[in-house]
């Protein structure tokens, strides 16, 4: 049996692997985030997808020091943090419909774009149920399990960054064409009102 750097054998990092895939490819809070960033411009889609994924070693570390048990023993943890989630999203919602003005060749944000990336993901709760659900199974227990599951995060945020900014660069190029049009402002209110559609959603879970 195979076995890599981090202690795990080959099959289980796989299975990994694809759990991973699957859950960062489905349409969040994450993606859609970045996409409205990179209709902005190039600079804040990728500094907002590495953002995102600089959050995913949050929830690694937290899976790490056993915030599951945390959870389970304390349930109104677990919802605080999904009703602060629903808060932060539905304030990015609000704040892109009151910017509505659409230039992606103006880059200013600095860092914004990254700091709200990395809320965005640290306060993501379905990200941080996997990571606190599944991550230790993956990992194991016993000795080295922490060195385990510091590779697999790290594999999460890597697949995490290479996914999005591909979504980033994607955005920045359909910005760029429409950025003289009327569907280039249809498409802020788009990316606005879904993220406060999920802020919403999130909150009633």
């Amino acid at each position: 049996m195979t076995t890599l750097a981090f202690g795990l054998d080959a099959a289980t990092y796989l299975a990994f692997c694809g759990a991973a895939v699957a859950l960062i490819l489905a349409p969040g809070p994450d993606t859609m985030y970045v996409l409205a960033r990179g209709l902005d411009g190039r600079g804040p889609g990728v500094r907002s997808a590495f953002g995102i994924a600089t959050g995913v070693l949050f929830h690694t570390l937290l899976a790490a020091l056993g915030a599951a048990a945390l959870f389970r023993t304390v349930p109104e943890a677990a919802a605080a943090v999904k009703y602060v989630g629903a808060a932060y999203l539905v304030y990015l919602g609000v704040t892109a419909l009151r910017n509505d003005e659409f230039d992606p060749s103006v880059e200013t944000d600095g860092g914004a774009s990254f700091r709200r990336g990395v809320l965005v993901n640290a306060l993501n709760p379905k990200v941080a149920l996997f990571f606190l659900a599944f991550l230790p199974g993956f990992a194991g227990q016993g000795a080295g399990a922490g060195v385990r599951m510091a590779g697999l995060g790290a594999t999460y945020a890597a697949l995490t960054a290479l996914y999005l900014s591909g979504v980033a660069l994607g955005a920045d190029r359909l910005g760029s064409r429409l950025a003289e049009t009327r569907v280039a402002s249809a498409l802020n209110y788009v990316g606005a009102g879904t993220m406060l559609l999920l802020g919403v959603v999130l909150a009633l879970e």
